[in-house]
């Protein structure tokens, strides 16, 4: 088995879960690459104290550069707030590492568009991070939607993600709260490219929008101690959009929330044709629903269990959890960089991600103007 040296950029929560992905790594079947983390970057030396447990760890720094000046690291996962994204990603693709970064891949439109042109311009194999679309029923509904011919005419695609968390008040301010740090699409920023992975994917790029943007509290407690802290990002977002699905334009509707009553951490996809449809939310991790019409109308129920992309040791009568699908990306990300990944889901291009922003921006020039506005992609 191959091995590749990760370093990492930032070791916060989603930090801990990729070292976590790799620490157990057994766990995925005849899988020909091994990565192994060998440094961390943070610029909290309590951050990094936690990462003292893993063996495998040689470097720690609070400057990141001193990790890229390291000719033992391969790829370099970064995960920090949206305003750094562009520096770092410039930096770590500069110094020749292949880049795993985390979304939206830029504070905004033009920064992911200096990304992807340092990409074209590098040797450096870059991805970005998606992981909801490795759940086995997200999965199941692009296989079935590749080809969207048994659907039928298809008239209808729904897509969200939603967390719950904001709707207490007295939880504290932190950067994704903060235009200047998470940038003014908000949480367009914070969860949108989990939801537009699998269409853009499958090749349905919303053609116009209209957005419905709202801003929950207005002010929060501070998290080091303030008295309180002005709140000014979006917290939810509602995307009206068109797309063509196949020979015909389907509405598409694409929603992003922090204040979603009733929801953890849910993501779902809906897909409603004149013939057939599906529908898969993480709220049921194993089940799938499929729509057929002949005699009577029908909503069927599969009972997927544990039936990743990638195959693992885990039991098939198990459901699938969030460190599974952080597992799952991290090899689809490997396998495609060493040319491996066949036909499987493969993790967001930079076009991709260039892509979503583009669609923010519209939703963000909608949301000022009250109008539809029309998608132009570079």
């Amino acid at each position: 088995m191959d091995t590749v040296n990760v370093g990492m950029i930032g070791g916060g929560l989603m930090g801990r879960e990729m070292a976590s992905a790799f620490a157990r790594w057994c766990a995925l079947q005849d899988m020909p690459v091994q990565p192994v983390l060998v440094a961390v970057a943070d610029t909290n030396e309590d951050v990094l104290e936690w990462f003292q447990k893993i063996p495998s760890v040689t470097q720690q720094v609070t400057d990141y550069h001193l990790l890229l000046r390291n000719p033992d690291i391969d790829v370099c996962y970064v995960a920090v707030p949206h305003t750094f994204h562009e520096q770092i990603y410039l930096d770590v693709i500069n110094a020749g590492k292949d880049l795993l970064a985390e979304k939206p891949f830029g504070v905004n439109q033009g920064a992911a568009q200096r990304i992807v042109e340092a990409t074209k311009k590098s040797d450096s194999f870059v991805r970005c991070s998606s992981e909801f679309p490795f759940m086995p029923g997200a999965h199941a509904v692009y296989q079935a939607c590749r080809d969207v011919a048994p659907l039928g005419r298809v008239l209808e695609v729904n897509a969200g993600f939603h967390h719950a968390s904001d709707l207490d008040p007295s939880k504290p301010a932190n950067w994704k709260r903060l235009s200047s740090m998470c940038g003014d699409i908000g949480v367009l920023g914070d969860l949108g490219m989990h939801v537009v992975h699998l269409p853009l994917r499958l090749r349905w790029r919303p053609q116009t929008v209209y957005a419905q943007l709202q801003k929950g509290y207005p002010r929060r407690p501070g998290s080091g101690g303030e008295a309180e802290v002005i709140c000014d990002t979006w917290d939810n977002a509602a995307l009206h959009t068109w797309a063509m699905v196949g020979d015909h334009p389907a509405a598409m509707r694409l929603e992003m929330k922090r204040l979603a009553p009733g929801a953890t951490n849910t993501w779902y996809i809906e897909v409603l044709g004149t013939d057939g449809g599906f529908r898969y939310s993480t709220r049921e991790p194993k089940t799938l629903w499929t729509f057929e019409r002949g005699d009577h109308q029908e909503w069927k129920r599969t009972e997927l269990g544990f039936s990743t992309p990638f195959k693992a040791v885990t039991g098939g009568i198990f459901e699938v959890g969030f460190p599974d699908i952080i597992q799952q990306m991290w090899a689809a990300y490997l396998l495609e960089r060493g040319g491996l990944l066949g036909d499987h889901f493969g993790c967001v291009t930079p076009e991709e991600a260039l892509m979503s922003h583009q669609l923010f921006s519209a939703a963000l020039e909608s949301e000022q103007t009250s109008r539809v506005i029309q998608l132009r992609y570079a």
